[in-house]
């Protein structure tokens, strides 16, 4: 349910759950990215943003039919309204924690979508320390990073690729091998299995923006025998990557447990030979680190790998 709370500011009066719509349209430029992750329709963001720019009297965001950019008023109120907004959530957050008892919220963002096998590192942590929440969210593809620094969350489970001098790589939480995804009438989709050369003919998918290393360990750059890969086409949600493998624009690089959680009419999935295992480990900001990320990080050590 939308809040329906208001604050004043030199803008007017503007509700929280619009300043949310504000704020994220701002960091994603696109509607139909921000609308998914608040949960909304784009229309409704479409909708907020023309009542702000209505109330204020001026553009916020330029836009055409291919891109999104903040207005220069734009910008000086994305960075007016951060703060106030921070705090807001963080009084209501801290309001609904004392009210069931609890002291601390653990929030952990996770690439990996086989969240049925990692109960267990959840269920352990939230039974060992009741005193604290836990929240679980899927992560965006795009500036995998930004989440931790932004504060939207706390940990970032994600292939511990990880070259960023502020964040802290902890615990692996499993390991595994690696498919990749074709449509039905795609010419690999006859073989049992397939390599990164044979793979290397084909299109492959990428996101932006995102850092070149952590990128590179997903859809490396280049073949084990140097033969570039084409990574160009970019998607923001997985629903991108189906509708291009599907079209047959694209073949997707995926850890196997995709083959699980994803089993599609239109897909098939060919194990890959010679390509390292995927690994998925908690990643931290080093600065943020607190007693509830350290809990968290102890129940991975202490449970171990995931079985293979």
């Amino acid at each position: 349910m939308p809040v329906a709370w208001a604050v004043r500011g030199k803008w007017g009066y503007v509700e929280l759950r619009d300043i949310e719509i504000f704020l994220t349209l701002a960091e994603e430029l696109h509607f139909g990215r921000a609308a998914e992750r608040l949960h909304v329709s784009t229309a409704r963001v479409s909708q907020a943003i023309k009542k702000q720019e209505c109330s204020i009297g001026a553009e916020l965001f330029a836009r055409d039919s291919r891109n999104v950019r903040l207005t220069l008023l734009g910008e000086q109120l994305r960075d007016d309204l951060r703060l106030v907004h921070h705090g807001l959530t963080q009084s209501l957050e801290r309001a609904r924690l004392a009210a069931r008892g609890k002291t601390g919220t653990l929030r952990v963002s996770l690439f990996p979508v086989n969240i049925q096998e990692l109960r267990r590192y959840f269920e352990t942590f939230r039974a060992r320390h009741p005193q604290w929440e836990l929240r679980l969210r899927m992560s965006t593809y795009a500036d995998p990073f930004a989440q931790l620094r932004n504060g939207e969350a706390d940990i970032l489970v994600t292939w511990p690729a990880v070259q960023e001098p502020d964040l802290t790589v902890g615990p692996t939480l499993f390991s595994e091998p690696r498919t990749l995804a074709v449509d039905l009438e795609h010419p690999l989709a006859r073989w049992s299995s397939v390599t990164l050369e044979e793979a290397s003919d084909f299109q492959h998918v990428s996101t932006s923006p995102a850092p070149d290393h952590w990128m590179d360990h997903y859809v490396p750059e280049h073949t084990p025998h140097g033969r570039f890969i084409d990574r160009g086409a970019i998607v923001n949600i997985a629903e991108e990557i189906f509708m291009l493998v599907g079209m047959r624009e694209a073949v997707a690089l995926f850890p196997a447990h995709m083959a699980r959680y994803y089993p599609r009419p239109d897909i098939a999935y060919l194990p890959v030979k010679g390509l390292e295992p995927l690994a998925y480990s908690l990643v931290w900001r080093t600065e943020s680190e607190n007693e509830m990320i350290r809990a968290f990080a102890r129940v991975v050590s202490d449970l171990g790998l995931l079985p293979g």
